[in-house]
């Protein structure tokens, strides 16, 4: 799936702004006491909090760690499964805790009140939390006394470099997709091209329908998509257009599909593009420009690889070849996103092969996904995933990038 190519650490949230600059200020007064990592999230939506502890909960929860030490507070609901699943050192009682206050004489304990009282005693006035961490907690604390700061993604800097573990779980994830794409191109190629559509049962053969056939799929092989594409003709031209109605005869249809392992968490990312009947020369040729990118910039992968030198490679390609980018009647056409992003716990991830751009490390799995975009003429756009290793790259996709199907 194709990521954005602004730099996410110019967009940070007011409340991480205000931070930041209380943190600044601590620096510079040279204070030097303890420092907590506080998380307070849901591990089901955050993947650096599900990281740390390993435990999925759809309600929000607090982790720290403190001196080597990672804790995490809990609610009665969910105490005996955090003590039996989750990789932390100790697991406390939200409402022991909150009994306790109570008994202080606090009357209405809140959830940093309980952060409060379990940091009191180990010298902590320094909180690092992420740039999500809530608004509402940061006021807070600050109010308790606390400085907290900030760092932008990644938050735990070992999760960019994968575990033989990890990439496991990725390369089953991606298994998956290959299998869910593969029955989409099987249900294409019995669709007959006439007038323009693919037709299919007396019916036009609708997006709609191939996607549900994908997404049922990887739901029977543990795995659940979002926002999968299946989009043809004009609507591929719209990169993150997830397509609708029916599906073009003699056009291309681009296929993006990222699904999530439902057991591991880990996701995988594959884009392919095919066309059903018969595709003009041009849209031909530009099938090809595309695919001799993407191989070339694979073979530039390796550890200590400069991603953006890599993104600029295949842009200069793209435009010695004639196919330019620009702004044409109020809409972008060409090359205008980036080359790939790192995929684990998230789909999009650090690091990034881009315009910004970052130096590549043995360990990383990225994808590499150029595509070219031309209103009138079509869209093509290719993606395999890649494990970076010292003296190149792995490829973890396993799936032919055939164009024409049934040719």
């Amino acid at each position: 799936m194709l990521a954005s190519t602004h730099d996410d650490s110019l967009h940070k949230p007011f409340s991480v702004l205000r931070l930041d600059s209380r943190h600044a200020h601590s620096c510079e007064t040279g204070m030097t006491d303890t420092q907590a990592t506080l998380m307070i999230a849901a591990s089901e939506s955050d993947s650096n909090l599900y990281y740390a502890t390993r435990f999925v909960a759809p309600d929000p929860f607090i982790f720290i760690e403190i001196k080597g030490e990672r804790l995490m507070v809990m609610s009665d609901l969910e105490m005996d499964r955090a003590r039996s699943q989750a990789t932390v050192d100790r697991v406390l009682s939200y409402s022991e805790v909150e009994r306790r206050l109570r008994a202080q004489g606090l009357s209405e304990p809140g959830t940093a009140d309980v952060v409060h009282a379990v940091l009191q005693d180990q010298g902590v006035k320094s909180l690092l939390v992420s740039g999500a961490f809530p608004y509402i907690h940061a006021a807070k604390f600050l109010e308790l006394g606390y400085r907290l700061s900030t760092k932008k993604e990644p938050f735990f800097e070992q999760r960019v470099v994968k575990t033989a573990e990890e990439v496991r779980h990725i390369e089953a994830a991606q298994r998956a997709t290959e299998a869910a794409v593969a029955s989409a191109h099987r249900l294409l190629l019995t669709a007959t091209p006439r007038d323009g559509t693919l037709w299919l049962d007396g019916e036009p053969l609708t997006s709609e329908r191939i996607k549900k056939l994908i997404n049922v799929e990887l739901m029977e092989r543990d795995c659940v998509a979002q926002h999968t594409i299946v989009a043809g003709g004009e609507q591929a031209c719209d990169p993150h257009h997830e397509g609708s109605g029916p599906l073009p005869a003699d056009r291309s249809i681009i296929f993006d599909v990222f699904p999530r392992s439902g057991s591991s968490r880990y996701f995988a990312d594959m884009s392919r593009t095919v066309v059903r009947g018969k595709p003009s020369p041009e849209l031909k040729k530009l099938h090809q420009a595309v695919k001799d990118a993407q191989e070339e910039a694979i073979t530039k992968i390796r550890d200590g690889a400069d991603g953006a030198a890599i993104h600029q490679g295949i842009c200069a390609r793209f435009e010695s070849a004639g196919y330019r980018t620009e702004l044409v009647n109020g809409r972008m056409q060409g090359y205008f996103h980036g080359t790939g992003h790192g995929v684990g716990l998230d789909i999009h991830e650090p690091p990034r092969i881009s315009r910004t751009g970052s130096s590549l490390q043995e360990g990383h799995v990225v994808t590499v996904e150029p595509g070219l975009y031309y209103p009138g003429l079509g869209a093509v756009r290719i993606e395999d995933m890649v494990l970076v290793t010292r003296d190149g790259c792995r490829n973890l996709t396993n799936f032919p990038k055939t164009f024409e199907l049934g040719s």
